[in-house]
């Protein structure tokens, strides 16, 4: 078998921007960014942030928080940065006081004891919120410059349901099949390309 990479290139025409999501090169072998899909939550000339979708921790929020009401839902690793912090986004709107809408229905952060209060009435189903450890952070041009070493590619999302849903067993495959053939096809490379 030959170990030459496909001669394919991993890039698109849509920029970056709040409320679109990052898809990783196929051969990224990262510990935190392989084949992931990061959801963008600010984008400016300053710099970016957002979260990783689909690794996740086997953490129950109990064990962060003795505080925290018991709640069954998955906690994923949101990137290299603050990894002691926990961070939340969720479909609840206005009902949490000072959260900040990104898009789609999608909001970060809000009032904790209002989250609290809601988990315990049992409010919140799992396709409502989403709980992180750190995020992921690029300076001023730094994403820039990365999605044109074609490290990333950008694409939008339909509804907030796939960003929230975590029962999606393969979520970069899902949003690269989306992309179209070409991408689909990258599905099936190896992470190294040695094993091809």
């Amino acid at each position: 078998m030959s170990d030459k990479i496909p001669d394919i290139a991993f890039t698109n025409e849509i920029s970056p921007k709040k409320g679109r999501i990052l898809l990783s090169d196929p051969f990224l072998g990262d510990e935190y960014f392989e084949r992931s899909v990061v959801y963008i939550c600010e984008h400016s000339k300053d710099g970016s942030f957002g979260f990783v979708l689909n690794h996740y921790v086997d953490i129950n929020l109990k064990q962060l928080n003795e505080n925290f009401p018991y709640i069954d839902i998955k906690m994923s690793i949101g990137g290299p940065v603050e990894t002691e912090t926990m961070y939340f986004m969720h479909a609840l709107g206005e009902e949490l006081n000072d959260s900040l809408e990104i898009g789609h229905g999608i909001y970060i952060g809000g009032d904790l004891k209002q989250l609290y209060s809601a988990i315990k009435k049992e409010n919140i189903k799992n396709q409502k919120i989403r709980f992180f450890l750190g995020y992921s952070g690029w300076s001023a041009g730094q994403l820039k410059a990365e999605i044109k070493e074609n490290a990333w590619v950008v694409t939008e999302i339909d509804s907030h349901e796939e960003i929230m849903n975590t029962t999606e067993e393969n979520l970069w495959k899902y949003f690269m099949n989306k992309l179209g053939p070409k991408y689909k096809l990258m599905t099936d490379f190896p992470i190294d390309p040695s094993e091809n």
